[in-house]
């Protein structure tokens, strides 16, 4: 696992964000990701001494690609330099919910967690249903000190509680929200060692998962919509 050689790549791509560069020097890419995915490889055997659900996947398969879509965006440059990936029992797929993992050079690396995706009607509701119902749990998990030391909710959010739901529900406030998701940022000092750095992320995810956790057993039924 050598950190060294991705944080290089990475911070190479961000220079020359350009296809030119980019086929030029595939080769690197290519040891670059596969740097990653041993990282991903050791960080899930970490992760699969609290969460067996994981252990399935091939790191390979939990990847996204660089390539980014330009289309309706004012930055025109083709590549995120970035290696993320998703880790849950599914895979990939942003629903169940696991453990997400972003490295990309200027201090812009993160651990994150639960649902980001707000653009599933239904997955929203059915958080915000489950929400609505177990209320006193969701606060025990979100308010345990070993959570708060680390982690604070964030999502999209409606300005006002959404029909169908009390106003005054004790739980209001996460009622408005549309996504559910935590944010563990990651300076580019702590990347440089590899095992610290597994270690460190394994355990945050380790108090990131009762969290996952709720999200999941309210998704329980969620499916993907069919394109």
């Amino acid at each position: 696992m050598d950190m060294q050689l991705i944080i290089d790549y990475l911070t190479e791509l961000s220079n020359n964000n350009d296809r030119e560069w980019y086929h030029a020097n595939k080769e690197n890419y290519k040891k670059a990701k596969e740097e990653f995915e041993n990282l991903l490889q050791a960080l899930m055997m970490q992760i699969g001494t609290f969460d067996g659900s994981i252990l399935h996947n091939h790191p390979k398969d939990l990847t996204f690609k660089m390539v980014r879509d330009t289309r309706f965006s004012h930055d025109k440059s083709p590549y995120n330099p970035a290696f993320r990936a998703h880790i849950s029992s599914q895979g990939k797929l942003p629903v169940p919910v696991g453990y997400y993992l972003m490295i990309k050079p200027g201090n812009q690396s993160f651990l994150g967690g639960g649902l980001f995706a707000d653009m599933f009607k239904d997955a929203t509701a059915m958080v915000r249903d489950y929400i609505a119902g177990n209320g006193e749990e969701w606060e025990r998990i979100i308010h345990d000190p070993e959570f708060e030391k680390y982690f604070t909710v964030q999502g999209t959010a409606l300005k006002n509680v959404p029909a169908g739901y009390e106003k005054g529900h004790p739980q209001a406030e996460y009622l408005k929200y549309k996504s559910w998701y935590l944010e563990y940022p990651l300076k580019d000092g702590e990347l440089k060692d590899a095992e610290a750095f597994v270690a460190k992320a394994a355990e945050l995810f380790r108090v990131m998962k009762p969290f996952n956790d709720y999200l999941n057993k309210a998704l329980a039924g969620f499916r993907m919509p069919e394109r």
